[in-house]
C-alpha cells in the first residue's frame, strides 16, 4: 500500500476498526449524522447569505459547503427512509 497519514493504512482499514455496533446503534449514529448535517447546512447557508454583500468569495465558499451538506442529507435520507426522497422530487427531476 501507498504510505499515508492514516494509522491503519499499511495494515488495511478493516484491521483497525474495533468498534462493533448493532443495527440499532448504527441507526442512532446515522440519525445523529443526519441531524448534524442538517444543522451544518443551515449554518453554512446563513453564513453565505450574510457574506453575500461584503465578501463574495467567502459567500461562494459557504454556498459550496451548503451544497455538500445537502448532498450528505440526500444520501442519509435515502439510507434511513428508502424511496421517500423520490416521492418528494418533481416529475421533471
Amino acid at each position: 500500500m501507498r504510505p499515508t497519514s492514516h494509522p491503519g493504512a499499511l495494515r488495511g482499514y478493516a484491521e483497525c476498526m474495533t468498534d462493533v455496533v448493532d443495527a440499532d446503534e448504527l441507526l442512532r449514529r446515522m440519525h445523529r449524522a443526519r441531524a448534524c448535517a442538517l444543522e451544518e447546512g443551515r449554518s453554512w447557508r446563513a453564513r453565505s447569505e450574510a457574506l453575500r454583500s461584503t465578501d463574495p468569495e467567502g459567500a461562494r465558499e459557504a454556498a459550496v459547503r451548503t451544497v455538500a451538506y445537502e448532498a450528505v442529507l440526500r444520501v442519509l435520507d435515502e439510507v434511513l427512509t428508502p424511496g421517500r426522497a423520490a416521492d418528494r422530487r418533481s416529475p421533471a427531476d
